[in-house]
């Protein structure tokens, strides 16, 4: 079923929320904490996806190698404990087997991103489709995406099938958003903020759900709704701060070219707010920057108008929100929680 609307969760008003709360005193580093389970993760994705067509396999290794810091399967492993499940259970070794598909659902949806958005590089690394070509980086991507099936089925879950499924129907959705937004749809905050969680923030909040599923609770339950609305809330903020940083960030911090966006005629929330305060900002948006002085000129007014500041505050208020789901969670190990409200943190504070 299409979705005409912005999930009411991340309706919000800025003005109803207070300043965003200090971190943990105790700083927790999220990722050396998921380290021992990380790091056979990785090792394991790239088995997983081997195959006998050499060519596949080497695109498919070549991504997984230059990947960072492997922030989904992170949020996922945290999740899960915080969830109550022991590291030695038979829930967390199928929670595990979720977090290597998520990861390879984002993967091939990066794959296909690029090619898309015709993007030369990505992490300060040529894109897939430079090196092996349009043909090859699709058909990986789709191996991605059939192999990732085929493992999801055999967690013998069907709500977990369901929601996972509903993943890709909304990165679909998503791109076609994109792809065919008509000039008011690229004014319309709400557009813009169904887009992206469409495309980014499903994946992260729906493995969460799918992760509180496997740990036995209901999805539709207090636990699988907190464990949702913490991946969408940070999901949203991530995707803000990632758009921010495309005004603020040098290339070499962001491994792509900086104004990315907006040169592929794509206006962000910055762009968005600084158009409530420049209403020549308005026709530069409708005509997607298309012109020679463009760029130029719509960079200029988001540096004049509030709009990168309005944009943080935003991403405060969604990590805000996802760190109130944290206190919902059951999980016994205080350390565990503690990491997933430093996560927000280290959302907002991200150079690149």
């Amino acid at each position: 079923m299409q979705r005409s609307v912005v999930p009411s969760e991340l309706q919000v008003e800025v003005e109803q929320f207070p300043p965003l709360e200090a971190p943990p005193s105790t700083h927790v580093d999220p990722f050396k904490l998921a380290e021992p389970d990380l790091r056979p993760l990785s090792d394991s994705i790239k088995d997983l996806v081997g195959i006998d067509h050499p060519v596949l396999n080497k695109v498919a290794r070549h991504f997984f190698d230059m990947q960072g810091k492997r922030f989904r399967p992170t949020i996922l492993l945290l999740v899960s404990q915080a969830l109550g499940s022991a590291r030695d259970s038979p829930a967390f070794t199928r929670q595990k087997r979720l977090a290597e598909i998520a990861e390879m659902i984002h993967t091939a949806s990066l794959i296909h991103d690029d090619v898309i958005d015709v993007s030369d590089m990505r992490r300060g690394a040529r894109t897939v489709h430079k090196i092996f070509g349009n043909k090859v980086a699709v058909l990986a991507g789709d191996f991605l995406l059939a192999r990732a099936s085929v493992l999801l089925a055999r967690l013998g879950d069907t709500k977990v099938v369901e929601l996972m499924a509903t993943v890709l129907e909304d990165m679909v959705h998503g791109e076609m958003m994109q792809a065919r937004a008509e000039p008011d749809d690229l004014l319309s905050f709400e557009h813009y903020t169904l887009k992206n969680y469409l495309k980014t923030g499903s994946l992260i909040s729906l493995s969460c759900q799918s992760a509180a599923v496997l740990s036995g609770a209901q999805a539709d339950g207090a636990l699988g709704v907190a464990a949702r609305d913490y991946g969408r809330h940070l999901g949203v903020a991530y995707q803000l701060i990632d758009d921010l940083l495309d005004f603020t960030a040098s290339e070499e911090q962001l491994g792509k070219p900086a104004l990315a966006d907006m040169a592929s005629g794509l206006a962000t929330a910055p762009a968005l707010f600084a158009a409530r305060q420049f209403p020549e900002m308005a026709g530069l948006i409708k005509r997607q920057f298309s012109q020679e002085t463009d760029l130029e000129a719509a960079y200029d007014f988001v540096q004049r108008s509030d709009g990168v500041a309005k944009s943080r505050r935003l991403a405060e208020v969604h990590a805000q929100l996802a760190i109130s789901n944290v206190r919902a969670l059951p999980g016994r190990d205080e350390t565990v929680k503690q990491a997933l409200t430093q996560l927000c943190h280290d959302v907002l504070n991200r150079r690149a």
